[in-house]
């Protein structure tokens, strides 16, 4: 990956994450913390990696992206629009009614959503159904690639390990799910609530290939990406460690921006100031916290 890429890439970023702010401000809730340590990676799929085309949302040789944590669409709907899959302006309407844009992504509703996601943990199964039905339909040679973007809170869910159980033992090599390693839930820190360590074991333990990496590093989500397409044998896990707020130091790793948006004025203006001056500064998270 060039430089110039790399600063392409940390300029988008930018911008999605101020129009992520834009519309939860807008919506007066919504999602904080998720969607904005996200939008690295989403930027780097939709942007750089994902075989897509916002004219043709239903083209047949797609990849296919599902999005488990539905919760953190205000992510998903950003970079979708400055993408080119709708007006970046629709993204004033999140959450009001009659909007395309609902609190919980309905794929009925917008074209190039792949899912409708609400329940946590459904994704990852989700996403194995369609890579069977893929293999069934074409052999292991259509070309796509499937991904499925989870959350670290909703590896609670059982849902989750039934599918990585049922991944690994089809060995669905064209599967990467990549987990938003954040360390928080609505209600606090993962490790307080419901440990997962050692996760990399546990999914190992399901004959995944697993990686580690920084999630708001370019260079190490494309590295990660790569080599989980040149995996053959099994599918692959990326397991991201990521800024809970990323780019706004004020709300950054407090894990009550899980489930709310700025309010006061003055949260408004905190926000708003800080990703207007974002330079794409990277902070290695702790992989350890």
């Amino acid at each position: 990956m060039t430089e110039e890429k790399i600063l392409q890439l940390t300029k988008i970023a930018a911008e999605i994450r101020i129009s992520i702010i834009q519309s939860l401000i807008e919506a007066k809730s919504g999602h904080t913390a998720g969607s904005l340590d996200m939008a690295d990676i989403f930027t780097y799929l939709y942007f750089h990696k994902l075989k897509h085309d916002p004219k043709k949302p239903d083209w047949q040789y797609r990849d296919r992206l599902v999005l488990s944590n539905g919760h953190i669409c205000p992510v998903l709907y950003a970079t979708m629009a400055h993408a080119g899959y709708f007006p970046v302006s629709e993204l004033k309407t999140l959450r009001k009614f009659g909007s395309r844009l609902q609190g919980h992504p309905h794929r009925e509703f917008l074209p190039g959503l792949e899912n409708s996601s609400g329940p946590l943990g459904s994704g990852l199964s989700q996403i194995v159904g369609m890579a069977l039905a893929d293999r069934i339909d074409n052999g292991k040679s259509s070309g796509k690639q499937f991904y499925c973007l989870m959350s670290d809170g909703e590896l609670n869910e059982g849902n989750t390990w039934e599918g990585a159980m049922l991944a690994g033992k089809e060995r669905l090599q064209n599967i990467t799910a990549i987990i938003d390693r954040n360390n928080i839930q609505i209600d606090g820190f993962t490790e307080d609530i419901m440990p997962l360590n050692p996760l990399v074991d546990k999914w190992r333990a399901w004959n995944w290939h697993v990686q580690e990496i920084n999630g708001h590093d370019f260079r190490e989500i494309d590295r990660a990406i790569c080599e989980a397409q040149s995996v053959f044998d099994k599918p692959s896990v990326i397991i991201a460690h990521t800024i809970p707020s990323k780019g706004i130091p004020e709300f950054e790793r407090k894990f009550e921006w899980h489930g709310k948006p700025p309010g006061t004025p003055e949260e408004i203006e905190t926000a708003l100031k800080a990703l207007r001056s974002w330079n794409g500064r990277v902070k290695s998270p702790d992989h350890n916290s």
